[in-house]
């Protein structure tokens, strides 16, 4: 059945068609025809203060829905300021669309309002990026988008939407669950019958799992393949790579590995292109990617050692890998893997006993060890982590059932918005936001956008008053004498927050963290508890073997 309606209309009722009923937005001239047909679509807008805490919002979201993220922004210096954060849902293998207004295709080449070369600026930052060109497509697009951004390696993908492409009227013909199927890119069985037969026949081997793959879903799959196999199986999305501190001491073990599949997973600066020492010289490697450039990728790093690939989504290789395992002696690499895990768990002895140099300041560990109780104590509890030193010490320190990080982009500035995503994807679970006083002053004023949307989080900022991670590389590199350009202002966060309406408090001893902290989540609104921290390096954790 098809029928001759604005494009705009096309639009919200394919998103509604696919399950979408949720954009994050900030409003803007080309993009009002879509506010107008969100309303009779039955689709919800939230409404944010920036568009880049729009798609931040939308990658949260994903991440912790487990579905596609739509956000909508408006056509040239909007669809500017979303481009930072579609990068960070990129590199975070989160599938993300960002609909963007766009000046009319009419006026295209004669100065429009807005105009801007949007599909150039986002193609870098994105799986795909196009323009609708006609009212009569604008269905078609949208479901071609929504696929992209979840087929193979999930990711980012942009539709550009001329604002009379969205008033003009199209025929579109109707849409069925069916054009949203994405087919899964299924492991060849053979392929991962060789590829199980090596693993088992290293005496060092390792699983790495990218981005993608660390949602709880695919942390889930990664477990199922180690008990299968016996076999480490890593997952990494840290801009860290393999100093990443949640990850323990395990950079120790990679070091050792003399077999590496990489599922998923690039061989890119995160592991030091695959380069002594970080890896052993005489290394191998196994490669299944959706992406055969990621072959090529690898094989520039490191030769003749990528022994052989297979193409593959990351799910369903977890799935077929462990479903081929019936056979396989999991307990062949019962030692080494014991040794890796006890790598990745390991925190130095100090960090129970860590003390502030300061006066009424709080070690890193000290303002957020005492929050692990409320992320166990729901089945959907959510951590978001942001951030320099502060955002690396809460990665080491805590976990919880949904995790969002900066992750491989190592962007800050997300934590607030991502908090507000968050919430929507999980309405009744803790949602606990961990960043640094820098990263705060991103982004603000979407506590504003919580209290009009009803949507409590806690936030905690670690408050040293200066961009830490800059200065410790100053440091580092050029001597204290020379640090410049990182001093902040030890500034009020929470009556910051307090003047939007939410709950803040100043926590300036570990005797009050945990007060302070039950009645933020108590008070059911937006809560900033503004820590007083020492502003200490992030975790460079190595095991003392004397």
């Amino acid at each position: 059945m098809s029928a001759k309606t604005r494009g705009a209309d096309h639009v919200v009722r394919t998103l509604y068609a696919a399950g979408v009923r949720q954009l994050f937005t900030v409003s803007g001239n080309h993009v009002m025809s879509l506010f107008d047909a969100a309303l009779d679509a039955r689709l919800a807008l939230l409404h944010a203060r920036h568009e880049a805490a729009a798609v931040h919002m939308a990658d949260a979201y994903a991440r912790v829905a487990n579905e596609v993220g739509v956000a909508l922004v408006t056509a040239g210096p909007g669809h500017a300021n979303a481009l930072s954060a579609l990068y960070t849902a990129q590199l975070a293998e989160s599938p993300v669309v960002l609909l963007s207004g766009h000046a009319p295709m009419a006026e295209l080449g004669l100065g429009s309002f807005q105009e801007m070369p949007q599909v150039a600026m986002a193609a870098s930052v994105t799986k795909a990026a196009w323009r609708c060109e006609r009212s009569d497509d604008v269905a078609a697009d949208v479901v071609r988008a929504l696929r992209i951004a979840r087929s193979g390696r999930p990711g980012s993908v942009h539709l550009s939407l001329p604002s009379d492409v969205l008033d003009g009227v199209g025929l579109s013909a109707s849409v069925a669950e069916a054009d949203f199927r994405v087919e899964p890119v299924a492991l060849d069985p053979k392929s991962g019958e060789d590829i199980l037969s090596a693993l088992q026949r290293a005496e060092r081997p390792l699983i790495l799992i990218g981005p993608a793959c660390l949602t709880r879903t695919g942390r889930a799959l990664g477990a199922c393949l180690a008990a299968a196999t016996g076999i480490p199986v890593i997952g990494m999305e840290s801009p860290r790579g393999i100093a990443d501190p949640s990850l323990g001491a395990f950079a120790e073990m990679l070091a050792q590995a003399d077999l590496v599949l990489l599922l998923g997973k690039r061989l890119d600066f995160s592991l030091r292109f695959g380069r002594a020492p970080a890896l052993a010289v005489d290394c191998h490697f196994l490669q299944i990617d959706a992406e055969e450039d990621e072959f090529r990728r690898t094989q520039r790093s490191v030769g003749e050692r990528l022994l052989a690939t297979a193409s593959a989504d990351a799910f369903s290789a977890l799935r077929s890998l462990a479903d081929a395992c019936r056979a396989v002696d999991a307990g062949v690499h019962a030692e080494w893997t014991s040794e890796v895990q006890a790598a990745i768990a390991y925190r130095p002895a100090n960090w129970d006993t860590a003390r502030p140099q300061m006066p009424d300041r709080l070690h890193p560990v000290q303002a957020l060890r005492p929050l692990q109780p409320l992320l166990d104590s729901h089945p959907d509890a959510v951590l978001i982590a942001d951030g320099g030193e502060f955002g690396q010490w809460a990665q080491a320190c805590l976990s919880a059932p949904h995790r969002v990080v900066n992750g491989v982009a190592g962007s800050i500035g997300s934590s607030l918005p991502c908090a507000l995503g968050a919430r929507v994807a999980s309405p009744a679970a803790p949602v606990v936001a961990l960043m640094g006083d820098g990263t705060f002053g991103f982004h603000p004023a979407e506590i504003d956008t919580a209290l009009r949307y009803r949507l409590p989080f806690v936030a905690v900022v670690g408050n040293d008053a200066r961009w830490n991670a800059e200065y410790q590389i100053q440091l580092r590199q050029h001597g204290a004498n020379r640090a410049q350009g990182c001093t902040l202002l030890p500034t009020r966060y929470d009556r910051v927050c307090e003047a939007f309406g939410g709950h803040g408090e100043l926590v300036a001893s570990a005797a009050d963290l945990l007060p302070s902290l039950a009645r933020a989540q108590a008070s059911g609104l937006p809560a900033c508890l503004n820590v007083l921290i020492e502003g200490v390096p992030a975790p460079s954790i190595r095991r003392d073997r004397t």
